[in-house]
């Protein structure tokens, strides 16, 4: 990834440094559990020098590398330069997979870790968001036109809810990634018995994969990516929303805009929603990434390793853009300006006409079909909607309507309480 999207603590994780330091890790781990179970002769003296001496460098692993075209054997090599004989004991029965896919699986953990703390962040800003602007009433959109009135707080809940969602789906994703797999070139244990296995799982706080055909099943990738995929639609679908309320005819709510920011070279005057829009722009890379990490699933066989330099390209992407996601997006609600009157304007700046279902129901009260109501009720509503006149004054006018509805059944249809009395109870589910 870009450094302009990356993160130290993110960026880290995915470093090569990183990478082997991870995989120096699983071999260690192995390693000590050999020594443990006495499959290899070394005294505990002997494999603390081991652990001692084991260090690698990057730039060296990559110069054997150009002869050896296989990293991981470069690692070794480079181990073996700095450990000296016992270095024999290092990757012992194990094959290359053993170790790439369970310093992947750790790699991994930490990296949701990572995005875990993310939500949570994104989620405290936005609860105080969503608590502020419970009672602000505000005009409802489907289709993007007029419908009936919410509040604001109301339709920042529905953001937060799925925020709640999307922490159970990463939760579950790091639940599903937690497995290692030491069961050697075709997943048979041919050369490491499973109990090798079971104990540097334990070792390394994880569980050990069922069954491994060498390589831990690709599936668990795929779902993680769909995961992904979602909490970056999730961030999308409200930055999409910020993006409609700032347009200059609605001008409810806007993303923050610094006080040296510059909104465009060519008009001083404007204030574009960049931020949201990068949101949208990144959202659209983690639909990209989950179809070759669908595709990854099949393997020829035991494994091949078609899927290797795919993972190479969308796991540290797909991290890192995530990441940076959450922290646009948290720096983006903290910062949200609402222009209250605004919201309260754009609420009557149809005339009304938010009241046009509610009347149609209240006429089918009195005993018309449902077909005579909606037509009684579409004539003045499109006059209004036509002549922006206001949609009340048509209703109490119409002969045909008043001929059912008294004047105080009409204004209980525009009585905005109405409309929103059962919010409390809504916002009581989630305890806000």
């Amino acid at each position: 990834m870009i450094d302009r999207y990356g993160l130290p603590e993110m960026k880290k994780i995915w470093s090569l440094e990183s990478r082997f330091q991870y995989l120096l890790d699983v071999e260690l781990a192995v390693l000590e559990v050999l020594q443990e179970k006495k499959r290899v002769p070394l005294s505990k003296k002997r494999l603390l020098e081991v652990k001692r001496k084991a260090s690698f460098d990057v730039k060296r692993i990559e110069k054997i590398e150009k002869a050896t075209s296989h990293d991981l054997i470069a690692f070794l090599k480079n181990l073996e330069e700095n450990i000296g004989k016992d270095a024999k004991y290092i990757h012992k029965g194990l094959t290359s997979s053993d170790v790439l896919d369970t310093a992947l699986s750790l790699q991994l953990r930490d990296g949701i870790n990572i995005l875990e703390k993310d939500l949570e962040g994104y989620l405290k800003v936005l609860k105080p968001l969503v608590r502020k602007y419970k009672n602000l009433p505000a005009i409802g959109r489907s289709h993007g036109i007029h419908a009936e009135p919410t509040t604001l707080g109301f339709k920042f809940l529905s953001f937060y809810s799925e925020g709640l969602r999307n922490r159970e789906r990463l939760k579950k994703a790091k639940e599903e990634l937690a497995f290692i797999a030491i069961s050697g070139a075709v997943g048979t244990y041919a050369n490491m018995p499973p109990d090798v296995e079971r104990a540097v799982a334990k070792k390394l706080k994880m569980k050990a994969e069922p069954l491994s055909t060498q390589v831990i099943p690709r599936d668990r990738l795929a779902s993680l990516f769909a995961t992904l995929a979602l909490v970056a639609a999730s961030l999308e679908r409200f930055a999409t929303e910020i993006r409609h309320l700032q347009r200059t005819e609605v001008n409810e709510a806007l993303e923050p805009f610094g006080k040296k920011q510059k909104g465009s070279s060519a008009m001083p005057h404007k204030r574009n929603p960049i931020l949201c829009e990068r949101i949208s722009g990144l959202a659209r890379m983690f639909r990209g990434y989950l179809i070759p990490a669908v595709e990854n699933i099949t393997l020829w066989h035991e494994r091949d390793i078609s899927h290797s330099s795919v993972e190479r390209i969308i796991l540290p992407d797909a991290f890192i853009l995530l990441d940076y996601m959450f922290s646009i997006m948290t720096k983006i609600v903290k910062g949200l300006e609402v222009n209250r009157d605004v919201v309260s304007e754009n609420l009557w700046l149809k005339k009304g006409l938010f009241a046009s279902g509610r009347l149609m129901v209240m006429l089918i009260d009195k005993g018309l079909s449902r077909s005579e109501a909606y037509d009684l009720v579409q004539s003045p509503a499109l006059k209004s909607y036509r002549g922006r006149i206001d949609f009340k004054d048509l209703v109490i006018k119409d002969p045909k309507i008043r001929k059912f509805l008294s004047g105080k059944e009409i204004e209980k249809v525009f009585d905005l309480k109405s409309y929103l009395s059962y919010i409390d109870q809504v916002f009581k589910r989630f305890k806000i």
